[in-house]
């Protein structure tokens, strides 16, 4: 049984994914275990109330476990209490069974990525995007956007990004005053860093470049170490009295930390990570389009298990506010455009 077939009373008997897991202690001073399990088709949260010691090593993150339980709505929410749990050997592992990936085949999305790289018009913002992409590579197009809140799955950090340039390109035709190569661009790498910062699609976590510095500076670094690789700072390198706006050197440097910038501002103020904020109008539509990527899948995660009529749990990154599901939702889509209609898109 999946953890998407999972009702309020059902006996479990499974293997599972340990993607978080933490020691709690009872009003009366007691031990439990605190765990979030995970199979191809999602998490659930999990109790094991019975402690005992060397439950911490065998429901260790990372591990894949054998557990024994029942299910229980605990307020809106299904929860799984852990009945039994066994250790089972981790050589020769399906991961395909225990960890999700975009709902998006991983060709469609690589063709789509190509699409919009080859849609940038401007050499030198083009040089740059394919020189990031290149430079990432395989985890670019495998790793996950987050451990947790959203796009928390195999190549979910190419799903958002990819979801984001299909907003992007329409925003672009509604507000002409937007450069689309920016734009288009900003939003493939604006996340790039996050290779860095987090471990993989199993059983993700921070790195320890993760926990220090984060994907914004790291994604800001990165960015300058290309430019620099393209000569986009040999501007720099001239004398005082040529470094003046009309050489032609000091547009491709402008192009560089013009994307330096979208990279540090994409989470728009600094109480959100962002160390400066937008200024100019691409990256603010950049902050814009993540904020609403990010959310919107937020609440498509949350909706899964909810009855129509019902509402999610409380949502801690949406300002702890439940939401309501509406009897006549469809909530069974895949965001984002086809690689058939961004061709014709292209062709307009």
């Amino acid at each position: 049984m999946l953890i998407n077939e999972f009702t309020d009373g059902c006996r479990v008997d499974e293997q599972f994914l340990i993607v978080d897991s933490k020691k709690g202690v009872t009003s009366s001073g007691g031990g439990y275990m605190n765990v979030t399990l995970q199979d191809c088709t999602g998490t659930i949260e999990a109790k094991k109330w019975d402690y005992a010691p060397g439950d911490e090593e065998i429901l260790a993150k990372g591990l894949i476990v054998a557990i024994s339980g029942t299910v229980n709505k605990y307020k809106t929410q299904l929860q799984l209490k852990i009945v039994k749990v066994t250790s089972v050997p981790q050589e020769g592992i399906d991961w395909t069974r225990f960890v999700s990936s975009a709902p998006v085949s991983l060709e469609t999305m690589k063709e789509k990525l190509r699409l919009y790289v080859e849609s940038i018009v401007d050499p030198d913002i083009k040089a740059l995007v394919e020189a990031m992409v290149k430079r990432f590579g395989e985890k670019y197009l495998t790793y996950p956007a987050a451990v947790r809140n959203h796009h928390d799955y195999v190549s979910g950090l190419l799903y958002h990004s990819l979801t984001m340039a299909d907003m992007a390109a329409k925003m672009c035709e509604v507000y002409p005053s937007l450069n689309r190569d920016v734009v288009i661009g900003g939003v493939i790498v604006h996340d790039m860093g996050k290779t860095i910062e987090l471990s993989g699609a199993n059983a993700t976590q921070f790195t320890l470049e993760g926990k220090l510095l984060g994907h914004i500076s790291i994604g800001q670094a990165e960015l300058r170490r290309c430019a620099k690789e393209l000569g986009m700072y040999e501007y720099d390198d001239l004398p005082l009295e040529q470094q003046i706006i009309t050489h032609p050197l000091f547009r491709k440097k402008e192009i560089a930390v013009v994307f330096e910038h979208i990279i540090l501002s994409h989470h728009s103020k600094p109480e959100f990570g962002s160390p400066v904020m937008p200024l100019t109008r691409e990256a603010f539509a950049i902050g814009v389009i993540d904020d609403l990527d990010a959310k919107m899948m937020i609440l498509d995660k949350a909706y899964k298990g909810v009855e129509k009529g019902g509402t999610t749990a409380k949502l801690f990154n949406m300002d702890d506010r439940y939401f309501y599901l509406p009897t006549f939702s469809n909530p069974s889509y895949v965001a984002g455009t086809s690689v058939e209609e961004e061709v014709d898109d292209l062709k307009k």
